[in-house]
């Protein structure tokens, strides 16, 4: 066992994020174990490899800071951290394929991190339904249109002028399902329109005020 004075510390929301974007278990035991040897220990990495390198690089700044913020409150220091994946010892070119790759993984994780609930809510105010649940499936869908390009901006405008179309009123909404709104062609279709005029059309005052809350995690 590893001995340490430090009893804990704040696992963000960010960390969580990026140890989920990683593929393989290997990456992401090889970037947990990092992580809690610089918190616990000090001690910055000298040994990883590949994605779980770029994980930790992504994290480096909230990680040091953390480690400062706890010395500097006890006014103990932790065990001297030897060089580890710091970009000041990477080469310029490195630095820059470094950059890149954390950049593109960040931009990965924050597109991804849709809030199925309120979204699943938003679908059900909108079109006076009571679906239950968005199933796997249909969420593998909505992951792809942002992969795809599509923004979840796209895809809130889509549901909510959906609603609108004269078609879609007749038969009382009920082609608009979660699946429905998840189609690359329903979102080119309604996405790009600007609701901002139009949502209180749409809504009471008070559900328009209640529906323009953000909709995904950050």
């Amino acid at each position: 066992m590893k001995l340490t004075k430090r009893k804990g510390f704040n696992f963000f929301r960010s960390y969580y994020d990026v140890y989920n974007e990683l593929e393989s278990d290997k990456d992401k035991v090889a970037f947990i174990d990092a992580l809690l040897d610089r918190q616990f220990l000090g001690v910055k990495p000298t040994d990883l490899k590949g994605m779980s390198k770029f994980a930790y690089i992504s994290q480096t700044n909230s990680i040091d800071s953390q480690v400062k913020g706890y010395e500097t409150k006890t006014n103990t220091i932790l065990l001297p951290p030897t060089v580890g994946v710091e970009k000041k010892d990477l080469t310029p070119t490195q630095q820059v394929q470094v950059q890149v790759e954390v950049e593109e993984k960040v931009q990965d994780v924050n597109q991804s991190n849709i809030d199925f609930d309120i979204l699943l809510t938003l679908i059900n105010k909108t079109t006076n339904k009571s679906y239950k649940v968005i199933n796997s499936t249909v969420k593998s869908k909505y992951k792809a249109r942002l992969k795809d390009g599509y923004t979840k901006e796209d895809i809130k405008n889509t549901i909510i002028n959906s609603v609108k179309n004269d078609y879609h009123k007749e038969s009382n909404f009920k082609y608009l399902t979660p699946e429905y709104f998840s189609r690359a062609k329903t979102l080119d279709l309604y996405g790009q329109e600007d609701v901002k005029q139009n949502i209180k059309k749409t809504f009471s005052a008070t559900n328009a005020k209640n529906i323009n809350v953000t909709l995904w995690k950050e």
